[in-house]
């Protein structure tokens, strides 16, 4: 771990998710909004408040009024003031000047930083996914060559990526998140699976429809980029949703230099600053597991 890692808060997204990143179960469903908005996550509530100490007052002076105070400490004398050429409007202060400002947003979506996640079960995950996604993808290729050979599960995600790609911008975008929600029946992994969490590349969702907030992000990743959206304009965001105290997947995708999510709660895209009740934890794409954090130091 560098130092820069060491300093970061206690309640830092990046801080959370390295305990968060052991472990991510999705708990959520399309009804779930409806059944308490007001919570308040537990982490957030009794916080004792911030002390800070009283500012010494400031103190404001001349050049003129300090050069003169020194002549008649000297003995110079009420006439023998030497003075200094300032406009009286400018005014010396011994109040520090305002700290240079940092930059308020990261690359990532939410505008975070990007750290490098240390090995754990995410990472293990994704692996997994990522080789799944290679096996699925000679399915594909099978059902491009011999249509009347595809599963229908296989046809009905080549169709998605078919309409997904034939769009534009922001409608490209806007397909694949009602394609992929239309599609899906949301279905927690213990009932399904009988596992706490289970990540599942697109074909394994599209045969059963059944699927939770992860497999619908990992949907739509796939059918935008075989669809040719630019890989690297493309997260799976891992985040904490503060309102509902659950783990959620969603997914972003970056248009002319704006980061929108791909939700399967919402049928509408949204963009990432209209999003203030997730605690993003961290991202996964082609480049692996990253951490989030609000700076770079």
């Amino acid at each position: 771990m560098t130092s820069r890692h060491k300093l970061l808060k206690l309640g830092s997204p990046a801080r959370v998710a390295v305990i968060a990143v052991s472990i991510f179960v999705c708990a959520l469903s399309p009804d779930a909004y409806a059944e308490n908005p007001n919570v308040i996550p537990v982490a957030l509530r009794d916080s004792p408040p911030i002390q800070r100490s009283a500012a010494p007052p400031a103190t404001f002076f001349t050049i003129d009024s300090v050069l003169a105070r020194s002549d008649r400490a000297q003995g110079r004398g009420r006439d023998a003031i030497r003075l200094v050429s300032l406009k009286s409007s400018n005014t010396a202060t011994d109040v520090q000047p305002a700290l240079a400002t940092i930059p308020a947003a990261g690359p990532e979506p939410f505008g975070l930083f990007p750290f490098r996640a240390p090995e754990g079960l995410p990472s293990r995950k994704w692996r997994g996914v990522e080789s799944d996604l290679i096996k699925e993808e000679k399915v594909l290729e099978r059902c491009r060559a011999d249509a009347d050979g595809c599963p229908s599960y296989a046809a009905q995600f080549l169709r998605l990526i078919n309409a997904v790609k034939s769009k534009s911008g922001r409608a490209r975008l806007d397909e694949a998140n009602r394609g992929v929600n239309a599609a899906i029946r949301f279905v927690a992994d213990s009932t399904q699976y009988g596992e706490a969490d289970r990540w599942s590349a697109p074909l394994a969702t599209f045969a059963t429809a059944k699927g939770d907030c992860e497999d619908y992000a990992i949907a739509k990743y796939v059918a935008l980029r075989d669809a040719g959206f630019p890989i690297d304009d493309l997260r799976l965001v891992l985040v904490r949703d503060r309102t509902l105290r659950q783990d959620h997947a969603v997914l972003a995708a970056r248009l002319d230099d704006r980061w929108l999510i791909l939700d399967s709660l919402r049928s509408d895209l949204i963009e990432d600053s209209r999003i203030t009740n997730f605690i993003p934890l961290f991202t996964i794409s082609h480049r692996g597991v990253l951490l989030l954090a609000a700076s770079q130091g």
